[in-house]
């Protein structure tokens, strides 16, 4: 066990299952208002997927592409978000815990991520989890990459919260999330500082 498996989450040096902000100074276009889902954090590096990205594609042709029927209309046409520009020909279903997949990575003990065909045959079925949100891509860090970007004043955190990822409409989750903490984005300086 690693010694930070003990730390209460509010003193882990890990973001894993936090929402990372970026701050209004952040220029980056790959990064710009985005709010990223921390998949994994470890002394390796992080993982990510941002949640308020989407691209011109939806579900339906995902399922199109991968020869996949689905009579559902409501999930035919959820967009696909671009969860970063790391592997972007690779997808991730973000769900809530629940049925076993053949390749899913525990977040927590609520949220999860697939990346294996079988969720979405199941999800093209009406079997699918619900709610989910797939992504195209993932944002990576290497190791020490993350906390030195911290350090620099681009991110905030805040713990992951279902209501932003699966009810709040994407265009709202920047702020959204930084409301969590009490920010009010547009009121804070574009210019990075250090007390």
């Amino acid at each position: 066990m690693r010694s930070t498996d003990t730390l209460p989450m509010s003193e882990s040096p890990y973001l894993t299952n936090q929402l990372l902000i970026a701050m209004p100074s952040l220029a980056d276009d790959n990064f710009s208002q985005t709010v990223t889902l921390i998949c994994e954090h470890t002394p390796q590096g992080a993982l990510g997927i941002i949640i308020n990205r989407p691209m011109s594609m939806n579900m339906g042709e995902v399922f199109d592409q991968l020869e996949l029927n689905c009579a559902d209309t409501a999930v035919s046409t959820q967009p696909v978000f671009r969860g970063g520009p790391v592997q972007p020909d690779r997808g991730f279903i973000i769900h809530r815990a629940g049925a076993l997949w053949n390749s899913t990575l525990v977040i927590s003990d609520s949220i999860h991520v697939t990346t294996s065909r079988d969720i979405l045959e199941s999800i093209a079925a009406g079997h699918g989890p619900k709610p989910m949100q797939m992504a195209l891509g993932y944002a990576g860090w290497e190791a020490g990459q993350l906390e030195a970007e911290m350090a620099q004043n681009s991110w905030l955190t805040v713990a992951f919260n279902e209501h932003i990822l699966f009810d709040t409409p994407y265009e709202h989750r920047w702020q959204a999330a930084a409301s969590l903490l009490g920010v009010n984005l547009a009121t804070l300086s574009t210019a990075a500082g250090h007390a």
